[in-house]
């Protein structure tokens, strides 16, 4: 299959939107739903504008940037070494391989209590919640993609008298970073999509409180305000990360 002309590639990500736009506003016009319950594009646009301006908007969502900025990059630290460890290690991987699928399987929203009753209210449960829900996939994937590492790269490295930390960054990471940097982009989701739901609960401020605090108030313009502002930085965040495949030592992993 060609691929898609450059004008029509540019084309369809405002067209879709605009569409969207238009079908919310004809749902809303049509009052399908009752519009204290369904608001229209303008009215949120307002709320949008109503938060910018009074400064909310920015302050939440640095506060959530924040917690996620923490609790991802302590997920990265820990995470990826204990992938190669997991990786290399066939005594380590029936000793803890285990109990990592064990934790990936609770639900990170499972330990809120224990994260309120061990670190109380505000930045540090919040940030730990997105440790939990990030560090295991990014666990997995790094360990997986060094047993996926072909043999004949370690033999000819050997051959070659690469050893130890050469090893490490001549061969080993260069051949996961495709794989490493997809779950760093799937971590930062569930990570952005976690700190949303922590703060709803364990938090005083961060758009996943702006949205609870507008529910409470009956604020549904608002709330749809933080909604969208809450997936135009989630989507911006992916792309960041995906600035990461146009490396040069790893760009090789994405093209076809």
């Amino acid at each position: 299959m060609a691929p898609p002309a450059p004008r029509t590639t540019l084309l369809w990500p405002v067209v879709a939107p605009l569409a969207l736009v238009v079908v919310w506003a004809g749902v809303a016009w049509a009052q399908v739903f009752p519009p204290s319950l369904f608001p229209h594009p303008w009215d949120v646009a307002r709320g949008v504008w109503f938060e910018l301006s009074s400064g909310r908007l920015v302050i939440d969502a640095v506060a959530s940037l924040f917690r996620v900025s923490a609790g991802f990059m302590l997920a990265v630290l820990l995470g990826v070494p204990a992938g190669l460890l997991l990786g290399h290690s066939a005594r380590a991987r029936a000793a803890f391989l285990p109990l990592v699928n064990f934790f990936r399987s609770l639900s990170p929203l499972a330990w809120i209590p224990f994260a309120i009753l061990w670190l109380g209210i505000g930045d540090a449960p919040a940030i730990f919640l997105i440790f939990m829900a990030a560090f295991f996939p990014i666990v997995l994937s790094t360990a997986a993609a060094v047993a996926n590492i072909p043999s004949v790269f370690f033999r000819v490295a050997r051959d070659l008298g690469i050893d130890g930390p050469a090893l490490l960054t001549g061969v080993t990471l260069p051949a996961i970073a495709p794989q490493v940097i997809t779950a760093l982009r799937v971590a930062a989701g569930l990570s952005w999509l976690v700190v949303v739901a922590a703060e709803m609960i364990a938090g005083r401020d961060g758009l996943g409180f702006a949205v609870w605090d507008a529910r409470n108030g009956l604020r549904i313009d608002l709330l749809a305000a933080a909604m969208l502002a809450i997936g135009v930085i989630g989507a911006a965040l992916d792309r960041l990360l995906m600035q990461l495949t146009r490396i040069p030592s790893v760009r090789w992993g994405y093209e076809r």
